[in-house]
């Protein structure tokens, strides 16, 4: 059996399911194939499950400090299964929602496992895709004058650390744990190892976190890395840096013991479960892109800047061509694919554009060039640092620690770069994305009038710090 389609979009994450919204509006007749649930990692074992775990573990940390706030609370405790109930929840009410959009939408979803096609007698062009379905019915054909791949990304793990899913696990199980570890190893100090640190430190873990790179989250300014391990070391987080996790060493038991090389000496560490956290590698094996012309490099698909690949009319977006692997890059990379594919006239993604989000407590974001950065590009810089600890509204939160950091060039006054952590910066981070939107100074921020008491009064603050005009330092 075989069915003709404007488009087919092969995986329904958040990339796939927004580029086949997005199509929809456009009148495209549009079909999504997913091997799993619509949604993917993000929905259910990423992004949402993982901010759910977050909140409910700030929530338990809160009530015990509770008595600085003037409430007392006796034997604050935590019931895991509760926590659980809460997240799964909240992943049922967004499932249903996305699949009540693609109903909305007249788009048709297929739940089986998806391969491209070669050239054949359903089609001259490769790009066909056979569904094949694991209830055993015959597997379908779809004929799409166009293709989108979305098949996201899974987690990557070290040669010779292999996943068990009991004493060794990444993300994905960690996600469904039913029962908390009284200690927990975190191999890898990125984003998602240091969100989990925090999440896990909260709840009344014991965690080390072993990090090869001479800081954590290596990827952002140095002042966020700074105080991350500040803050995770206050909440009981022994942070290790430079060490060169040896996978060879591990042994399991009752618990699991591992060794790493510091500075030339083997050192050993125990702990109920090791969680690896090491990146992510794209799901592109098996999904028919031998029977193409399309080139990839260690796995990731390789486009142009309008996501098409070697073959004009199959394009790639999210995880499986790498980049910044986040959900709303995938999003705007599925619209900005469909909108191209549709003949209408689209301005690339400016990736430095994109605001970056850590979830931990407290909170980073980012946008745009760390000030190392700007500097090897060139620019002669200004800096502007602010305290939250002169935001009265973070005195009221009861979290007056962390900054905001504003980064612009001196010359043209434009802003390169801004660098927060503290309280609900994830939510803050998006006046400084906008602002590098619009292409703003410091003066344009600091021009706008925040309203006092918020967290937002330190957006100005630090943009007048710039100039050495802050009023509150």
């Amino acid at each position: 059996m075989s069915e003709n389609y404007d488009l087919v979009i092969l995986g329904g994450g958040t990339g796939g399911y927004v580029a086949a919204i997005r199509a929809s509006q456009l009148g495209l007749k549009t079909a999504v194939v997913e091997s799993r649930e619509l949604g993917g990692t993000c929905l259910h074992r990423g992004c949402i499950p993982s901010k759910a775990l977050l909140r409910s573990a700030e929530v338990f940390a809160t009530a015990k400090e509770g008595e600085q706030y003037g409430v007392r609370a006796a034997d604050v405790t935590l019931d895991y299964a509760k926590v659980h109930e809460r997240k799964a929840g909240i992943i049922d009410q967004l499932h249903n929602g996305v699949k009540g959009l693609m109903k909305k939408g007249k788009i048709d979803v297929f739940e089986g496992y998806g391969r491209i096609l070669g050239p054949s007698i359903f089609s001259p062009m490769p790009g066909a895709i056979s569904v094949e379905f694991s209830n055993g019915d015959e597997n379908e054909i779809l004929i799409p004058q166009n293709v989108i791949i979305s098949t996201g990304s899974k987690p990557r793990t070290l040669p010779g650390l292999d996943i068990d899913g009991e004493l060794v696990i990444t993300s994905d199980e960690a996600v469904n744990l039913t029962e908390l570890p009284v200690s927990m190893i975190i191999v890898g100090g990125g984003v998602i190892g240091v969100e989990w640190a925090s999440m896990f430190a909260d709840f009344g873990v014991q965690v080390t976190v072993l990090e090869y790179a001479d800081r954590i989250v290596p990827t952002e300014d140095k002042d966020i890395s700074k105080e991350m391990e500040r803050q995770l070391k206050k909440k009981g987080v022994k942070v290790v840096t430079k060490a060169k996790v040896m996978p060879e060493t591990l042994e399991k038991g009752s618990n699991v013991t591992i060794k790493a090389e510091l500075n030339g000496k083997e050192v050993a560490y125990k702990a109920d479960k090791v969680l690896v956290s090491v990146g992510r590698t794209p799901n592109t094996e098996d999904i028919g892109l031998q029977n193409t012309a399309i080139k990839s490099e260690k796995g990731l698909i390789l486009t142009n800047e309008y996501f098409q690949t070697e073959e004009s009319h199959i394009y790639a977006i999210g995880d499986c061509i790498g980049g910044l692997q986040l959900a709303h890059v995938a999003s705007h990379e599925g619209i900005t694919a469909v909108e191209h594919l549709a003949g209408h006239h689209v301005q690339p993604i400016d990736y430095s554009m994109v605001p970056r989000c850590i979830y931990t407590r407290p909170e980073a974001s980012a946008v745009g060039l760390t000030e190392d950065q700007a500097i090897e590009a060139g620019h002669d810089v200004k800096v502007g640092k602010f305290s939250f600890k002169a935001i009265g509204k973070a005195h009221v939160f009861g979290e007056p620690h962390g900054f905001v950091k504003v980064i612009a060039d001196k010359n043209t006054d434009d802003i390169l770069g801004v660098h927060m952590v503290g309280p609900h910066v994830t939510d803050l981070i998006s006046e400084a994305a906008l602002a590098r939107v619009l292409d703003a100074t410091p003066w344009e921020i600091a021009e706008t009038i925040h309203p006092h008491p918020t967290l937002s009064e330190i957006m100005g603050e630090a943009a007048l710090a710039v100039d050495g005009k802050a009023i509150h330092s």
